[in-house]
């Protein structure tokens, strides 16, 4: 664990949670932690939707953890990183990443909330996957297996400090003959090196160039460790393909993603170019977020707001979210897959958009 990325000291909890098996466990985890009885994990006023928690962001982060039960359990189609997205086991981070959209969802602050039941969410998932049957054709999801995202709302890999629930799925989808399981990564866990998936997971290490993260990563792995964690994931057993996400497009762009591109090809072995594919995602931001982040982050809205380039669409939540102007972005997009195709001819682009 990263020094100061957590230190527990108040624990939300919904009593049905803390009564389950691993709610037990994680409040044994941290038996110093002040406890705060809720009625549902979703609704805590001093948490989310209060504007004078842009003044303690980091700190609410590093300092709380929310307990609760998944209510919902389905499992959505997806298309594009995987063919479904899994009920959550968690969701929130403990990272501070300047672009996330889940903030907005949550208001003002986004600390970790991790469900306990996840018993029924392993049984569902086994039982989803098993109604599917055989992939009846490949795709650019994966060739033969159906591959679930099990990390859409937050960081797996933070998760698996807190509780063995991302451990439960990569053993889950190791035994599925017919799935996988799949998230994307910005924090490099070694412990999850010793968990054998047997090529039934996919990490997809997030990558951007230096400066972007050093700006917008907040409280993450340096893009350099996730780059050398590649080939290690690899050998354990992980399947592994890049995220190059967000596009963040500035001065100089270009010619940073032509150097961060250089250095993961410099940076990983055969086995890992053997099977290395990408996404690409270029920024999409939101009038909400903009907000909080003028509030902790204003450095960070100087590349992310850029009215000169962007246009804005009203979101099904009701704001605007504002994305680079059709036209305009094509040519970024072809820009940096034909810039890809250059330095990393090896590398398969999923897709880009």
């Amino acid at each position: 664990m990263r020094d100061n990325l957590l230190d527990i000291r108040r624990i939300y909890f919904e009593p049905a949670a803390a009564e389950l098996p691993r709610g037990r466990e994680i409040l044994g985890r941290f038996p110093g932690a002040e406890l705060v009885e809720v009625e549902r994990h979703d609704r805590i006023p001093e948490l989310y939707g209060d504007e004078a928690n842009v003044a303690r962001w980091v700190r609410i982060k590093t300092e709380s953890l929310v307990l609760g039960t998944k209510k919902s359990l389905t499992a959505r189609p997806n298309g594009r990183s995987s063919d479904f997205v899994a009920p959550s086991t968690a969701n929130g981070c403990a990272m501070a990443c300047a672009y996330c959209y889940v903030p907005r969802r949550k208001g003002y602050s986004n600390p970790i909330t991790v469900f306990a039941n996840i018993d029924k969410i392993t049984g569902y998932l086994a039982r989803h996957a098993a109604r599917q049957g055989v992939k009846p054709e490949p795709d650019q999801v994966d060739p033969h297996a159906w591959v679930y995202d099990i990390g859409e709302n937050s960081d797996c890999s933070v998760d698996a400090t807190i509780s063995r629930n991302v451990r439960d799925l990569v053993e889950l989808f190791r035994d599925l003959p017919n799935a996988k399981a799949s998230f994307a990564t910005k924090y490099v866990n070694r412990d999850l090196l010793g968990w054998d998936p047997r090529g039934r997971t996919r990490i997809r290490f997030s990558l951007m160039p230096e400066a972007d993260s050093k700006l917008l990563d907040i409280r993450t792995s340096p893009v350099a460790e996730r780059i050398a964690a590649i080939d290690d994931f690899v050998a354990a057993g992980y399947e592994v393909h890049v995220n190059f996400s967000p596009v963040v497009v500035r001065d100089g762009w270009l010619e940073d993603w032509a150097e961060l591109l250089d250095r993961l090809g410099d940076g990983i072995g055969a086995a890992a170019r053997e099977r290395l594919a990408a996404e690409v995602i270029f920024l999409t931001h939101n009038d909400r977020l903009h907000e909080v982040n003028l509030g902790w982050h204003p450095k960070a809205e100087e590349v992310l707001w850029r009215p000169d380039l962007q246009q804005p669409k009203r979101s099904q939540t009701g704001g605007w979210n504002v994305r680079y102007r059709t036209g305009q972005k094509g040519r970024y997009v072809a820009a940096l897959t034909d810039l890809i195709d250059e330095r990393l001819p090896f590398c398969r682009i999923r897709y880009a958009f």
